[in-house]
């Protein structure tokens, strides 16, 4: 049967929305509880909608009952902080399963590259539903900072670099993309995320959002994208040597016990 997909990201698996021009106090990412959690980056996150309404972050399917990242439940002490923000997330009209705001710290190209990842969004989701994508709405201006998109984690020929001002909005099907942010500056950087359900209500939001893959390419110069590479591949096999230690090192205890 297979899931039910929006056509707007079959092509690239990402579109980029209209910009969000209005003003929002800083106090609703500021002021809000966060938890430490890492992902892609020295991070932690804020959640507004969870699998039970509790200040954590874990996937769905890692509580009991185990389920897919759909029918969140809100936060009432932390929307209660946050009105426009949940307003943005639930905007659309799609099932929003988690839907948490990330603080990142400032990090490196290469430090990108190295982080990027797939996320596990779509696991015990059944057959003949929707496919569940993430959205991302850029909180703080970090015009200098970008989304690196790849198909292939290690093959830079195609590689989105998507500029992320103040009301950046794309929704990206970040179970297919390879996914990470470099960002620059000395602050943090904040973004609302969200887990939302594809269907028409998401489809007419990107239409009403004219979601387009046409973007303007956030410019690298060449001798950083080989360094990041040559770093990237350098930590990789620093990690791969590391476990393959450890799992000898578990082998031989084993075999002594």
């Amino acid at each position: 049967m297979g899931y039910i997909k929006s056509a707007a990201l079959e092509e690239t698996g990402f579109v980029v929305l209209d910009s969000y021009d209005k003003p929002i106090d800083p106090k609703e990412w500021l002021d809000i509880e966060y938890v430490d959690w890492k992902s892609s980056g020295d991070t932690r996150f804020a959640p507004l909608a969870s699998a039970k309404g509790e200040i954590e972050c874990n996937g769905f399917w890692n509580h009991t009952p185990a389920r897919t990242d759909k029918d969140g439940v809100w936060i009432d002490a932390q929307t209660a902080l946050a009105p426009t923000l949940t307003a943005r997330a639930q905007e659309p009209g799609a099932n929003v399963g988690r839907c948490r705001i990330i603080e990142l710290q400032p990090n490196s190209y290469a430090d990108c590259l190295y982080n990027l990842h797939q996320d596990d969004n779509n696991r015990l989701n059944p057959d003949g539903t929707g496919w569940v994508v993430r959205g991302f709405f850029n909180l703080t201006d970090d015009k200098d900072s970008y989304f690196v998109l790849r198909e292939n984690r290690t093959d830079p020929s195609i590689e989105y670099r998507i500029a992320l001002p103040a009301g950046a909005q794309l929704i990206v099907d970040t179970q297919r993309l390879w996914h990470a942010v470099h960002h620059s500056g000395d602050e943090p950087r904040y973004c609302l995320i969200t887990s939302w359900t594809s269907g028409p209500e998401l489809d007419a939001y990107i239409e009403k959002y004219h979601g387009t893959t046409e973007y303007t390419q956030y410019p690298v110069d060449q001798e950083t994208i080989d360094a990041g590479q040559a770093e990237q591949a350098r930590r990789d096999a620093a990690r791969a040597a590391y476990y393959a230690a450890k799992g000898k090192a578990e082998v031989r205890a084993m075999s002594e016990a």
